[in-house]
């Protein structure tokens, strides 16, 4: 789904304000007789059991409000089960959406609307909402039988213990089953639209254009139109329920954001990520080669890869996470744009293969969407603890570079990123994502071509060195004075032939060698490539530039750093930002940034992976706040964080 947006166009922020009456919205029907209030923003979370179908509702959703124009952030959250028991709360599915009229970086704290489909889907999310939010429940899934399942000794619809919150008792499956009776279906196959109803009902509520959501029903069951038509009638019932029930009184509107003009569309981390691949692969003119093995959150990365054979992508996928990366390295040596993506687990496995990329020092991208962890730990929810097994998990002084997106939309620039790394200077490269990043999505503005960085290749097409008796000679580990990267010779071309493998080389003629100071060289010399990296300085956020407590992240916690550093500053404190994409080699100016300032913090979801290397490398007191909860941070808890810290220091100075 793309939008054009016009820099010019008018933004509403009112806040609260009921709008006129008269106004029109995009969708089914034409006047709404009820009045409108205007907002400026909006958090909405479906739930319901895993089968249903609150990851779709969730998506349709998001898709029409980015047509829309508003700038979104989205929160899938589903149990690692493919179907936990119904109606119990480890089935709990959920879909988080934050929509605005401006700028915003997290999908929200606290839900305004919860949508419950069942008691379990009520009772795993109550918690989260604040007082006088808005839930909708489906009534008739309310049974004894229900309740009792997940521990309701009362009907918590009737017992007052949700009188803080705007209740509606809406029962979204009679209302299904009633739109449908002439359908055709049997009852459980009309059951299944109850979420279309929901989706129909919310879209009345907010406005939300409906064209997109039919299309797409229609192409999604082309080959089962009585299913399509079904979906479409309940998502149309939902709607004019929602324009004709006396329980919703007002519908909202949040005006289309103030973005910079451009081409937008929607997408996620992963779908990111692959399009980053795939341009690289263009851009490089090398042919794209992923060899992978599937695991949560990465699988995505391989689908949407697979689809792309028009670009010259190849997609493998193997028995194993050893042999994915296996042929990945091959691929690289071959002359291809070598890649194999994973999460933590597989990560330990291939690292044999990480540690024998950086002797044979070809480019390779290791691509890790982070997850809970250890062992199979929390395979659908988020972390990023990933981080020093990244830096130090092979045999051996074996350094690896690591680039980390702070967005979904990022997730494509730190592909070409990464890319350019392992390209220029002939290195496996890490890129660090997350199951956040991986499955969140957001507003990306669609980069021209011309934009996008130019990472042509040089092959060895011939013989570099000249031995003592004048003869030419191809010497694999000769490298470039400037990178310190050997050559990338194609095999089978004519002269270049060399050996390849594990054992140490000596430097320069590729033999193998035991000698010891010919080891200690190749060590330094490969750690010195690395550390000789091009990357950008650090950028750091001090408006004033009188700050004394600086919050520094990496990775997927920019959004909630970044909105609570925004909730500090608008109630008139002073603290400076910065976020880390390049964790090997660190930005060269990053140890004078942290010694300009009195106290430096470091959220993580970890246990301080990040602030144990720059209390190491910098010899500075960075303080961790830390949480591994499978989720990303609320702005909130940080903003007390920061808050206590400067509040500690201007203690300290009185």
């Amino acid at each position: 789904m793309t939008s054009q947006v016009d820099q010019s166009a008018a933004v509403d922020g009112s806040d609260g304000e009921d709008g006129p009456e008269s106004a029109t919205r995009s969708g089914v029907g034409a006047r709404p007789a009820k009045p409108i209030r205007r907002l400026d923003r909006v958090i909405i979370r479906f739930a319901g059991d895993s089968g249903d179908g609150m990851q779709l509702t969730g998506d349709r959703f998001t898709s029409e409000t980015a047509s829309f124009g508003n700038d979104l952030s989205t929160l899938p959250n589903f149990p690692a089960e493919i179907r936990a028991p119904a109606g119990t709360l480890p089935g709990v599915s959920s879909f988080q959406l934050h929509f605005a009229d401006h700028d915003i970086l997290t999908p929200g704290d606290a839900p305004n609307v919860l949508v419950a489909m069942n008691p379990a889907a009520l009772k795993a999310n109550l918690a989260d909402l604040p007082r006088g939010a808005e839930i909708i429940v489906n009534t008739d899934e309310f049974t004894k039988r229900a309740l009792a399942k997940v521990g309701y000794g009362a009907d918590p619809l009737g017992d007052g213990s949700l009188d803080a919150y705007h209740l509606h008792r809406v029962p979204l499956t009679t209302l299904t089953l009633e739109a449908l009776k002439d359908s055709g279906l049997a009852r459980k196959d009309a059951e299944r639209a109850k979420n279309m109803f929901a989706l129909g009902l919310l879209s009345w509520m907010y406005h939300r254009p409906t064209h997109g959501t039919e299309a797409f029903l229609r192409q999604k069951f082309a080959k089962k139109p009585a299913i399509a038509e079904a979906n479409i009638t309940a998502f149309k019932a939902g709607w004019n329920f929602g324009e004709t029930t006396e329980d919703f009184a007002v519908s909202y509107e949040i005006p289309p954001a103030r973005l910079p003009a451009g081409t937008y569309r929607n997408i996620s981390g992963n779908l990111a990520l692959s399009y980053g691949l795939i341009a690289a692969g263009e851009r490089s003119g090398l042919p794209l080669f992923l060899g992978s093995y599937p695991i949560t959150p990465a699988s995505d990365i391989l689908h949407e890869l697979s689809r792309h054979k028009n670009f010259g992508v190849r997609t493998f996928q193997a028995e194993d996470e050893i042999a994915g990366i296996g042929a990945a390295l091959g691929a690289a040596f071959g002359g291809a744009l070598g890649v194999t993506t994973t999460s933590g687990p597989g990560v330990a496995l291939k690292s044999e293969t990480i540690g024998l990329a950086v002797s044979l020092e070809l480019p390779l991208l290791v691509v890790d969407i982070q997850r809970g962890g250890p062992s199979t730990g929390l395979p659908t929810k988020t972390e990023q603890a990933d981080l020093l097994q990244a830096m130090f998990g092979r045999n051996g002084e074996a350094p690896v570079p690591i680039v980390a997106p702070a967005t979904p939309a990022e997730c494509f620039d730190a592909a070409l990123e990464a890319a350019r790394i392992a390209i220029t200077y002939r290195t496996p490269v890490f890129l660090l994502s997350d199951g956040y990043l991986a499955n969140g999505s957001e507003p990306w503005r669609i980069p021209s071509v011309d934009e996008l960085p130019d990472l042509a290749v040089e092959f060895a097409a011939g013989p570099n060195h000249v031995l003592p008796d004048g003869s030419p000679a191809f010497w694999p580990y000769k490298r470039d004075p400037q990178t310190l990267a050997r050559p990338w010779a194609v095999p089978g071309t004519p002269g270049l032939e060399h050996r390849i493998g594990g054992i140490e080389k000596q430097d320069g003629t590729g033999n193998i060698s035991y000698d010891p100071a010919n080891h200690d060289f190749m060590v330094r010399t490969r750690q010195a490539k690395i550390d000789g990296i091009t990357v950008p300085d650090l950028d750091v956020d001090d408006p004033d530039h009188d700050a004394r407590v600086l919050v520094l992240g990496w990775g997927s916690t920019y959004g909630p750093i970044t909105a609570a550093v925004r909730r500090l500053r608008a109630d008139g404190a002073t603290v400076a930002q910065a976020h880390l994409r390049h964790l090997n080699p660190f930005p060269a100016n990053l140890g004078a940034v942290l010694r300009s300032y009195e106290k430096v913090i470091v959220p993580e979801m970890n246990l301080g992976q990040l602030a144990l290397l720059l209390r190491a490398r910098y010899l500075v007191d960075a303080q961790s706040y830390n949480q591994v909860r499978g989720l990303p941070f609320k702005a909130a808890q940080l903003a007390d964080v920061l808050l206590a810290a400067i509040g500690t220091l201007e203690g300290d100075q009185q």
